[in-house]
């Protein structure tokens, strides 16, 4: 029985517990106004979280790659092809008990007044990579509890509904743009590209 279970093990993948939904999305970079500039979206009225600033992106689809995920989203929502995007890499991903988002980063060869976004989209800016190097963002505090039903049965676990559960914190990110708010997921991932890039001794100048 262990040679069978040594067997399996070498061949599972492990992963995060739980049921997490899967999503990837683009980090793009497009050259403008000679130098290189971050891609946002902002999301559109009729879809999730309208009118928030996001990266292109979606749900992971069924026999899909992480990688062929965010290239797909990039394409469709961005109405270019596959030719217009050249992926430079991955950078850490965010997990937690309901999400796993992976994040790629793309060079988008095609010049920013040439894309023509579909209805999911209801603008694009650029901000040069340089602003945030320059400029990182503000974190805030948030905390949260764990909250039980009615019928949780603390009389099975040490000391019952005085046990001391763990109170968790998120500190969330949020950038100073003019006209555009820029924080959680997007800004979080955009200041972690900000900590590689300078952890590898990247100036803003380079080509």
């Amino acid at each position: 029985m262990l040679d069978r279970i040594e067997e399996i093990l070498n061949n599972y993948q492990s992963k995060p517990l739980g049921k997490q939904r899967l999503f990837s999305v683009m980090l793009p970079l497009i050259h403008r106004n000679g130098e290189w500039h971050i891609l946002y979206e902002v999301r559109s009225n009729h879809i999730s979280q309208p009118g928030e600033t996001a990266f292109p992106g979606g749900a992971v689809e069924a026999g899909e790659t992480f990688e062929e995920a965010a290239v797909r989203e990039t394409m469709e929502e961005l109405n270019i092809t596959r030719e217009h995007i050249n992926i430079l890499g991955e950078i850490d991903f965010i997990a937690n008990e309901y999400t796993i988002i992976h994040c790629f980063v793309g060079q988008l060869s095609i010049p920013f007044e040439e894309i023509y976004f579909n209805e999911e989209v209801a603008s694009l800016f650029t901000v040069p990579l340089r602003y945030f190097i320059e400029n990182r963002p503000t974190y805030y505090t948030s905390e949260y509890y764990l909250k039980h039903e009615e019928d949780f049965p603390f009389d099975r676990i040490p000391n019952g509904k005085d046990y001391k559960f763990r109170a968790g914190k998120h500190r969330i990110p949020f950038y100073q743009l003019n006209g555009h708010s820029l924080w959680g997921f997007t800004a979080n991932l955009t200041d972690h590209f900000i900590d590689v890039l300078e952890a590898n001794k990247v100036e803003p100048s380079q080509r």
